[in-house]
């Protein structure tokens, strides 16, 4: 073995070392010191492994390649959650919770040993193409994917080149291919819709660096609106989660005391409670809060603290359940490791891991057409045979009807909210007054107002 491959191993053996600390706690190197017999004998055989493959092996092997696959192996054997990150992996995490990318726009996950798309990024060439939530990508140009980071990579590329991907979705019979054209991704937190005046509609992606920023600026562009905030509507579904102090001060925002979060590790320093502080302005209007199996991570803990709070009715499906905490720490040569370190705990002292937060409400989304009527016909009085006529001379009376803002005719923004939406690009109104839980949460946000008239009246 020449010099410079045997220091190449060293290198790479003192990796596997430093991950090996890392997983293990600071106690490792004390128990080494200790003659921790087990570990020392697991890392020598390690070690002797490796060089007899790279010595003897009958093609010749890549050490890098091996020792990471090694490491990765041991990672991954943790949880879903948990992996080494090459280089070119540690800085697309740091451009998925800062930045732009080119690409097709989706998050990804493994999940049954498949590529599990957890949601579309709205306004991308996979959400236009109808990517859905669940959907396992078998395929990238042809070649079957089995790796996530490998698969994510090659989905990745150069604005304006294609890329097809084959799936597998729930429902139908055979694969189905998408050819999509690579774009540049915008990273967009938060969008927000005026439904009607008083009713605001603010939709949260992800939870990047600027979250909180943009969903304050959003909120006080409704709040300083002509018609006071009567109600909120807050779309957490298909967000797969993000960086946790942006979930907790998301929380914090609507809540004036209290816990928020705990999480609990094996190390006392990575077990935390997190509490609400009071706020300069008071948002005590009533909110719905949207969730579906696309709801992750951080989104889980916003809607798991508000409805233990009785902050917020949750409506929708129930979510993801991913019910822990990682770090991520920097290693040698750019590398850096994700895991776990902790679970986490709403208030009530529940932990949503692979059962996730179930919603008040349940309501399955759908589409509504412009022709369908919500209203199924019912037999009325007037259509049974013989019945009896209203009084000579008196009309029979239309059913009434809640008097409704069409949704053309809405008034114009406020000039802060129309600030905002050129900033974060606007939403489709006409797909959200078609939206099924959009819709039965305005009702809920309606309903609610008016018995608080009718209790004040």
């Amino acid at each position: 073995m020449t010099a410079r491959k045997t220091r190449h191993l060293k290198m790479w053996v003192a990796m596997v070392l430093v991950s090996a600390a890392l997983i293990l706690g600071h106690g490792f190197y004390r128990d080494l010191s200790a003659n921790n017999e087990e570990t020392y004998k697991g890392l020598k055989l390690f070690s002797d492994v490796i060089e007899l493959v790279q010595k003897n092996y009958v093609d010749e092997v890549d050490t890098q390649t091996m020792i990471e696959a090694a490491i990765q192996g041991m990672v991954r054997s943790l949880d879903p959650h948990s992996s080494l990150l090459p280089p070119d992996a540690l800085k697309e995490l740091q451009i998925d919770t800062h930045g732009e990318f080119t690409g097709i726009g989706i998050h990804v996950t493994m999940r049954n040993n498949l590529v599990t798309v957890i949601s579309p990024i709205e306004g991308t060439p996979a959400y236009r193409a109808g990517i859905k939530a669940g959907d396992k990508i078998i395929k990238v140009d042809g070649t079957t994917t089995e790796d996530l980071r490998d698969a994510v990579k090659r989905m990745r590329g150069p604005k304006g080149t294609t890329v097809v991907i084959t799936i597998i979705r729930q429902g139908a019979s055979d694969p189905l291919d998408f050819t999509l054209v690579r774009d540049v991704i915008p990273i967009y937190s938060v969008k927000a819709e005026l439904l009607r005046p008083g009713y605001g509609y603010i939709w949260i992606t992800n939870f990047r660096e600027n979250t909180t920023g943009d969903l304050i600026e959003a909120l006080q562009a409704m709040e300083t609106a002509e018609t006071p905030m009567k109600g909120l509507i807050l779309d957490l579904r298909d967000n797969p989660g993000g960086i946790l102090n942006q979930a907790i001060e998301v929380s914090d925002l609507f809540l004036e005391e209290g816990e928020i979060l705990s999480i609990k590790g094996r190390e006392g320093r990575n077990t935390k409670v997190f509490r609400a502080q009071a706020d300069d302005v008071r948002r005590d209007y009533p909110i719905v809060v949207l969730i579906n199996g696309g709801s992750a991570s951080a989104s889980e803990i916003v809607a798991g603290a508000l409805q233990d709070h009785k902050r917020a009715l949750i409506l929708g499906t129930t979510s993801f359940g991913k019910g822990s905490v990682q770090t991520v720490e920097t290693l040698r040569d750019d590398y850096g490791l994700k895991f776990t370190i902790a679970r986490y705990y709403t208030p009530s002292g529940r932990s949503i891991q692979a059962k996730g937060v179930e919603p008040d409400v349940e309501v399955k989304q759908r589409i509504i057409s412009d022709t369908e009527t919500t209203d199924a016909r019912m037999l009325k009085e007037k259509d049974l045979k013989n019945h009896l006529d209203a009084e000579p001379g008196e009309a029979l009376e239309e059913p009434r009807t809640d008097p409704e803002v069409p949704k053309k005719e809405v008034p114009p923004d406020p000039p802060a909210l129309q600030r905002f939406k050129s900033k974060h690009s606007p939403l489709d109104r006409d797909a959200l007054f078609s939206d099924s839980q959009v819709l039965r949460a305005m009702d809920i946000l309606i309903s609610y107002d008016i018995f608080k008239d009718l209790k004040n009246g």
